[in-house]
């Protein structure tokens, strides 16, 4: 077991490594390193505390004590650069740092859209504190704000403006909202829920030239229609990428990230890396190569951990599981649905007809093996689709038994005898027993 396990990056994947770290040993001595905050917070909830509904005392899921009594040193400052022949990391501030084991969790940055005026006054994306903080004076008192760039950071940030009483103009690319992710009915319920709060939303619309004032500060935009826009606010949403910085200068390998194996290994002895940072280097594996989701953080600090304290087993990532909130609709994804259904694969969708609320299932249309769940406005339990997609169950075996998987309230509707009802009715020869 090493004696110092150095950690860059306080997000989800980096404290969920060192607490596990120390769950496994109360010998290692482990040191997390952040510039962004001092203690660790849940980048989940930053929209909230813009909206009001928490602080960012609220946001930390663990006391300040809690660090201190696990013996996991936090140091507030910035890695410049890593001399991996020495094993040491050189602080901005504060004296260089040895360690035997060294964990990379930098996380992600917005992605640039390399456009001139991105660097204006109010121009930004959201990702962390900073961010926040950043966008806290930027809309302080203003007419309109822009949003650019159709993810889930985008319809976050239209909540968050909409909720300070700001008109949003939304820009998205695609003909509906999120439709290169989600299937036409699953999109087309959440460009409602978008248009049905008063955002003022432009589909097939992107953004073409972005004006400042004279003064350093953003005053406009132009889109590809060429519209003219005013607005003092403009948020870059098109996605994060790795955040390599603390690479630049090493041997450590990197591409799109940095480039890790199924044990979460780079090139260079004893350094690792886990998280939206990283890049698994082999294909085939059972996981995306890129895979920069709060959910994944958490197990790969999890795995991390449990790989350098000895085990010999890879990462298993297990099925894909994701969950977002569009304005009042709730949504969950469980395994594999593409936007557009492949050739060799058969849907269940059930959607209400007046109501924001979905099922679909998908499965092979040979074997019937289910590939995967969408949720609309209607709650799953995450272990029981896990268990059915990592058991390879197939559509016959599961629609008997799809109530074990609702957690609704108690007193809610139940529509999964619709869906059962809708297979009887394509395969009328099948008995299911409901």
């Amino acid at each position: 077991m090493p004696t110092h396990v150095a950690i860059v990056g306080n997000g989800v994947a980096g404290i969920t490594a060192a607490r596990f770290l120390r769950k496994a040993s109360s010998d290692v001595r482990l040191t997390v390193i952040s510039a962004e905050t001092e203690h660790f917070y849940s980048r989940t909830a930053l929209m909230y505390i813009y909206m009001g509904h928490m602080t960012y005392e609220d946001t930390k899921p663990y006391e300040d004590w809690f660090w201190e009594k696990n013996r996991i040193a936090l140091v507030y400052d910035y890695v410049e650069t890593i001399d991996v022949e020495k094993k040491t990391l050189q602080l901005r501030e504060g004296a260089p740092l040895a360690y035997d084991i060294l964990i990379l969790a930098t996380g992600s940055k917005p992605r640039s859209i390399g456009m001139e005026g991105e660097d204006l006054e109010g121009v930004q994306g959201l990702y962390g504190i900073p961010d926040l903080e950043a966008m806290e004076d930027a809309t302080d008192g203003i007419d309109r704000a822009v949003v650019a760039g159709g993810g889930l950071i985008g319809v976050e940030l239209a909540e968050m403006l909409h909720t300070r009483h700001i008109p949003v103009t939304f820009l998205v690319r695609e003909s509906n909202y999120y439709r290169n992710v989600l299937p036409p009915e699953e999109a087309t319920i959440v460009t409602e829920a978008i248009r049905g709060h008063d955002i003022d939303l432009r589909l097939s619309t992107e953004l073409d030239a972005i004006h400042g004032n004279g003064n350093g500060r953003v005053e406009g935009i132009t889109t590809n229609n060429g519209e003219r826009i005013d607005c003092q606010f403009l948020g870059i949403t098109i996605g994060v990428t790795p955040n390599l910085a603390v690479t630049e200068g090493t041997p450590i390998k990197t591409n799109r990230g940095i480039l890790v194996d199924e044990r979460f290994r780079t090139n260079v002895p004893n350094v690792y890396a886990v998280g939206d940072c990283t890049e698994f280097v082999r294909e085939g594996i059972g996981y995306r190569t890129i895979d920069q989701l709060w959910y994944t953080g958490r197990k790969e600090g999890q795995a991390v951990a449990r790989i350098i304290t000895g085990d010999t087993r890879g990462y298993a990532p297990g099925p894909f599981f994701n969950s977002a909130k569009f304005f009042n609709v709730e949504y969950q994804t469980y395994g594999t649905i593409a936007p557009d259904l492949p050739e060799d694969q058969e849907t269940l969708c059930w959607q209400h007809p007046s109501k924001p609320k979905l099922i679909r299932i998908n499965y092979e249309r040979e074997s019937e093996r289910v590939v995967g769940f969408n949720l609309m406005g209607v709650r799953y339990r995450q272990d029981v689709c896990h268990r059915w997609l990592a058991e390879e169950r197939t559509i016959r075996e599961i629609l008997p038994k799809l109530e074990e998987a609702n957690f609704d309230r108690e007193f809610d509707e139940r529509y999964e005898a619709a869906l059962r009802a809708q297979y009887r009715e394509r395969f009328p020869d099948v008995v299911l027993q409901a």
